[in-house]
């Protein structure tokens, strides 16, 4: 049995987790999303659509990648999608920061196995997961009319050329993505004005 002591401690981790600010501004808000409120929206869009769609995942498997596939970001830290110069080390902290979950909670091996399958990217869930998680921010930055691409400075051009590899892997999520792109085509004012041009393209 897990002991308070325990309990307390992973409690705290969650709230580490939720610290960590990625470059996605919320919703009509003037802050940054966390990464708790990242992993539960990816988990429950995950879920909405796999019981919404013919599908052979496994869901439950797929709920476990959702809340886990950013959980090393709590010591790893978030990367900008667009600053490839971030991401040299990404990988390299990420490795580290698993091993501290590992070092931290033990006993907690589902977590440890999750993760580093996740990693793998070796099976349709997996996949899945990661495909949606690169087109959530597309759709949350729409329903936002654009405002964190304008105040990056991110194209529509730059959205393509990021995504289209990772969306790939999941030929599901590869539908959205077609479809979300052909409806950006048509919003020219949700991407920087000096580049609008560049970015329908």
């Amino acid at each position: 049995m897990i002991s308070l002591k325990n309990l307390i401690k992973f409690t705290r981790f969650t709230h580490k987790f939720q610290q960590v600010k990625r470059a996605i501004l919320v919703n009509h808000e003037d802050r940054f999303e966390n990464d708790l409120e990242h992993s539960s929206q990816l988990a429950l869009v995950s879920w909405y659509l796999l019981n919404s769609n013919k599908h052979t995942l496994d869901i439950s498997k797929v709920l476990k990648y959702a809340l886990a596939h950013d959980l090393v970001e709590t010591y790893a830290g978030d990367v900008n999608f667009y600053k490839t110069d971030q991401k040299v080390s990404k990988q390299k902290l990420e490795t580290k920061a698993a091993k501290r979950i590992i070092r931290e909670f033990p006993a907690f091996k589902d977590l440890h196995k999750t993760i580093r399958t996740y990693e793998l990217k070796s099976d349709a869930e997996s996949k899945f997961v990661y495909a949606l998680d690169k087109i959530l921010p597309i759709l949350n930055i729409y329903l936002d009319k654009g405002r964190t691409w304008k105040e990056d400075n991110v194209t529509l051009e730059m959205l393509i050329t990021h995504k289209t590899k990772p969306v790939s892997m999941s030929p599901q999520i590869q539908d959205y993505f077609n479809k979300i792109i052909k409806i950006l085509k048509k919003h020219k004012n949700y991407f920087p004005k000096i580049d609008r041009k560049k970015s329908v393209g």
